[in-house]
């Protein structure tokens, strides 16, 4: 294969701009950089599964969790986060071998370092704490301090308890335990994820470019852009708490999104080789216009997650941090190190073309055409309007009434089922029911009275007296839903807490009205209300707070950037409708399969009846902004067209015609890595993968495909229109398609083919 001739950096037509000769001056010595920087982020990010925790779904501001924190310092045996659960067969836990091994174990973790509360079935008496058939009894303890430093307790100490001892078998579960495994889990799921993903994209890639060294510049992005994120995630453990689900989105983001830019990088770069230019001009007029849409794109992505920020949950800020800082490195991975390895590969980036077998003689060209999606072998600039997508285009603008009702209709019915959504909390069936700490609380809840580590707890603090503790107790007891309350248990003057066991299941929404009944009942001194349902409660206050601030940020951050794009106030308006409706049938599924059970068998999880609350604003964000990814890349070659024609409807079929195949391999490649994702064993990750997983198809194949073309017909020439003062202060700020064309001499020849981004004018 002859190579291009290159330009030298700064000559060509035009020169290059600072950055293009920054990045293209010395290519080896940035890709050496990069190498060395990525090697360090390997170093700087190694262990940081470890620093990170399993929960975070509490409002550290919320009156639960003062009255944990309070009831940890002074009364660690009523917050049990450890639960050793004894065995004792047929014999019974009365047994007096079974009692004197049960009463030897509990004074062993008594005295271990770390360990506080401890209190046993044997050393109370409690019902609570012994199954109904007798077989079965627990001893629990609270293992204190950060998370990080509890579970590593639990890691010194349960090898020595677990296991036969004597006449009784110990198994060990309770909260820490819990989320302790499930750590463990992810961790072992992200890295088969990887192994399965990695592989099928290079496959995708190659089908798409049909050069196997084009194939492999997207994932070589792609990784950098995961092990920087890594790195960063590392940072910010030392300064705060980050959750280890926050992983999977990096994994699948970096993927995905590096995937997506280096499709519109490299696309471009070959476009400018095949249309004449040399490899200089080529890197330079590829920067100067698909490398803006990356700039654009990544903003859009990155608002959308930095929405999540405004929340309280660190289990919300940690797909903050991981999703802006994956998308920025992928950004900039995909404009710095890209377009350096373009640099000296030249034409060689159509090496090792693997599909030339299979073409038997059609011409290079074809490559391109099937990013095009003209599955016939007409090329971009053809003219051949009815052609592949813009046959299809054609189609839905001829039915436009039609297309438009009825997606609308069906989308609204995809997610008819999502009214009836029970927001709940997360516990141990996330787990695969083999796990061992799933099987202990299995047990626990099937064969006990009680939940030895559930009920609601409330916290007395202030001077009273023993008759104004019963007098309260008596109140309580009387509260609808509560079955029964226990208590006070004091520690000195003016601190007592009380036991509460509410009818149905600890989370359940009985529990949850008896924690608001509990709080306004009067008392003579000041009390707060914890437990697993306080906690749901509180969660779910903190999210309908701020979740109008985080869609405000995601929607007016969105119509201005659209607005600046576009020059239009409908459009900025429809991308968001449009964008939302998208959205859907995610929303729907997760509630039918997920809330509901159906396909439990196939995909493997426990249903428990409710959603997690803090995953539809998880998906929302992070489907929102990728759809947001799509949208404007179409959006922005429909605009460039227009500004050149004029004509509105000519330019939404060239626009679907010249990106319709483009999204369409993007979003099949994303679904990909998002599904690698779901085949987790936690429910949760599950759940997001598998749904944005389905929302990017449906917003790829459904909205961009039928929905936008159908909707800009019916708008017509209004889809354009901005008042006066607006339509000046684009004039002057906004973003225009045009300016990275004629870069060169050699890029008039591609005047048809397809930009694929933006740049800044003004």
């Amino acid at each position: 294969m002859a190579e291009v001739k290159k330009t030298p950096p700064g000559g060509g037509a035009r020169g290059a701009g600072g950055w293009t000769r920054f990045v293209t001056a010395r290519p080896r010595l940035t890709l050496l950089v990069a190498l060395v920087l990525t090697a360090l982020a390997v170093l700087a990010g190694g262990g940081v599964a470890e620093r990170m925790g399993s929960g975070g779904w509490e409002d550290p501001a919320a009156e639960s969790t003062y009255a944990t924190e309070a009831l940890e310092r002074r009364f660690p045996g009523s917050q049990p986060n450890l639960l050793l659960l004894v065995d004792a067969g047929p014999a019974g836990v009365d047994a007096p071998a079974a009692a004197a091994e049960a009463r030897a174990l509990a004074e062993r973790l008594d005295a271990e370092p770390g360990v506080d509360g401890v209190g046993s079935y044997w050393s109370t008496g409690s019902p609570a704490l012994r199954s109904e058939d007798g077989r079965q009894a627990v001893i629990a303890a609270r293992i204190a301090g950060e998370e990080k430093d509890a579970a590593a307790i639990l890691d010194r100490i349960a090898p020595e308890y677990r296991g036969a001892h004597g006449p009784v078998e110990v198994s060990l579960g309770g909260s820490l335990a819990v989320r302790h495994e499930m750590q463990v889990v992810i961790q072992e799921d992200l890295l088969r994820a990887e192994l399965i993903a990695l592989p099928v994209t290079l496959v995708l890639l190659v089908m798409v470019f049909g050069s196997a060294v084009a194939a492999l510049l997207p994932l070589g992005v792609g990784i950098v852009a995961i092990l920087g994120t890594n790195a960063v995630l590392r940072g910010i453990t030392e300064f705060t708490d980050v959750s280890v689900f926050a992983q999977n989105l990096t994994t699948a983001l970096g993927l995905g999104l590096a995937i997506d830019y280096a499709l519109f990088v490299v696309r471009r770069y070959r476009e400018e080789l095949a249309a004449g230019a040399d490899t200089y001009t080529a890197v330079r007029t590829t920067l100067r216009t698909a490398g803006r849409t990356v700039l654009f794109s990544a903003l859009t992505v990155a608002v959308s997650l930095a929405a999540m920020l405004v929340f309280p949950q660190y289990f919300l800020r940690s797909f903050a941090y991981a999703g802006i800082a994956v998308v920025l490195l992928a950004a900039t991975a995909a404009l710095t190190l890209l377009p350096a390895a373009l640099v000296l590969l030249g034409d060689r980036v159509n090496a090792l073309d693997l599909r030339r077998l299979l073409r038997r003689g059609r011409p290079r060209k074809a490559a391109l055409d099937a990013l095009d999606g003209a599955g016939d072998g007409a090329g971009a600039g053809d003219g051949r309007e009815d052609a592949g997508w813009g046959r299809a285009a054609a189609l839905v603008m001829r039915r436009a009434p039609v297309f438009a009702v009825l997606t609308t209709a069906g989308l609204v019915l995809l997610g008819l089922p999502f009214l009836g959504v029970e927001l709940g909390t997360a516990d141990d069936r996330q787990l695969p029911a083999t796990a061992s700490s799933r099987v202990v609380q299995d047990q626990l809840r099937d064969g006990f009275p009680g939940d030895p580590g559930g009920g609601i707890t409330v916290l007395a603090e202030g001077p009273a007296t023993p008759a104004q503790y019963a007098d309260y107790r008596e109140l309580i007891a009387g509260v609808d839903g509560v079955v029964r309350a226990e208590g006070p248990v004091t520690a000195g003057s003016g601190h007592a807490y009380f036991t509460v066991v509410p009818e149905g299941e600890a989370v359940g929404a009985e529990a949850q009205r008896t924690v608001d009944e509990l709080r306004s009942v009067p008392a003579p001194f000041e009390t707060s209300v914890t437990g697993q349902a306080a906690v749901l409660v509180d969660s779910k206050d903190a999210l309908a707070e701020r979740l109008p601030w985080a869609a405000a940020i995601i929607v007016l951050v969105t119509l201005l950037l659209v607005f600046l794009l576009t020059g239009s106030v409908l459009i900025p308006v429809q991308a968001v409708v449009l964008n939302a409706l998208s959205l859907t049938a995610m929303f729907g599924a997760v509630v039918w399969v997920f809330q509901d059970g159906h396909l439990s068998g196939l995909l493997g999880f426990t249903p428990t009846g409710d959603i997690e609350t803090t995953l539809p604003v998880l998906m929302f964000c992070v489907a929102f902004g990728l759809s947001m990814d799509y949208g404007v890349f179409l959006l922005s070659r429909i605009k460039e067209e227009y500004d050149a024609t004029g004509d509105h409807e000519h330019s939404v079929r060239f626009g679907l015609r010249h990106t319709g195949g483009l999204i369409t391999a993007a979003a099949v490649i994303l679904a990909v890595v998002m599904v690698a994702i779901g085949t987790s064993r936690v429910t949760n990750t599950k759940m997001l993968g598998l749904g944005v997983a389905l929302a990017v198809l449906m917003d790829a194949m459904v909205v961009r495909s039928l929905l936008v073309p159908s909707v800009m017909k019916l708008t017509g020439r209004l889809t354009w229109w901005a008042p006066g003062p607006l339509r000046r202060f684009h004039d002057r700020f906004g973003i225009s398609e045009s300016d990275g064309a004629g870069e060169d001499p050699g890029a008039a020849g591609a005047a048809e083919t397809p930009r694929e981004a933006v740049s800044l004018r003004g």
